[in-house]
C-alpha cells in the first residue's frame, strides 16, 4: 500500500473537521469545544459542573477551559453560582440560552462517529485504536491536549494566558 493514500485519508478527516468547525462557528457563533462544554453541562446532574469537571471531561488545559467558560458566560449560555459555605468554589450551570442553542445545533461529526463506532466489532475497534496509536507515536503528539478542535481565537487566548503564572490568573 502506498503511504500517500494514508496521508490523503488523514487530510480528508482533518479537512472535514475544519469545515464542520467553520460552519458551526458561522451558523451558531460558537466553537466545537464550546458546544462540547455545553453538552457536558446538559448531561450533568442539575445541569451543573465545576470548571475542573469540564476540564477533565474535555481533556483540555485550565487556560483553554477558562476561555471557553468566559465566552459562554458572556453570551449568557452558562452562569456561575458560588457554592454556599465555600466561596472559593464556583459551580457553573447551563442557562436556558445555552440549552436552546444545543437544541438547535446539529450533531457533531464526533457524535455521529461515536454512534457508528458502537456498531463496530470489538476486534476491529482494537485494530483501529492500535493503528491510531502508531500514528500518534509517529507524530510524537502523545502529550498534546485532546482538544476537539481549537479555533484561532482560542489558540491566541491560550497563548496569552500561558504567559501568566497561576497565581497571577487566580487559577
Amino acid at each position: 500500500m502506498d503511504y500517500k493514500s494514508i496521508i490523503i485519508k488523514i487530510r480528508r478527516i482533518v479537512r472535514s473537521i475544519n469545515l464542520e468547525s467553520k460552519k458551526i462557528q458561522k451558523d451558531y457563533g460558537v466553537s466545537i469545544p464550546q458546544i462540547l462544554c455545553l453538552e457536558y453541562m446538559k448531561n450533568s446532574p442539575n445541569y451543573q459542573a465545576t470548571q475542573k469537571n469540564i476540564r477533565d471531561h474535555l481533556k483540555l488545559n485550565s487556560s483553554t477551559v477558562t476561555g471557553i467558560i468566559s465566552r459562554l458566560e458572556k453570551r449568557g449560555m452558562l452562569a456561575r453560582l458560588p457554592k454556599s459555605g465555600d466561596k472559593r468554589i464556583t459551580t457553573l450551570t447551563l442557562t436556558s440560552i445555552g440549552y436552546e442553542l444545543l437544541e438547535n445545533t446539529p450533531d457533531l461529526l464526533q457524535q455521529l462517529l461515536s454512534v457508528k463506532l458502537k456498531k463496530v466489532p470489538e476486534d476491529d475497534l482494537i485494530k483501529i485504536s492500535e493503528s491510531l496509536d502508531v500514528l500518534v507515536n509517529m507524530l510524537e503528539i502523545e502529550d498534546l491536549d485532546a482538544s476537539p478542535l481549537l479555533t484561532a481565537e482560542e489558540v491566541i487566548n491560550e497563548e496569552a494566558n500561558s504567559n501568566f503564572s497561576s497565581e497571577e490568573t487566580g487559577l
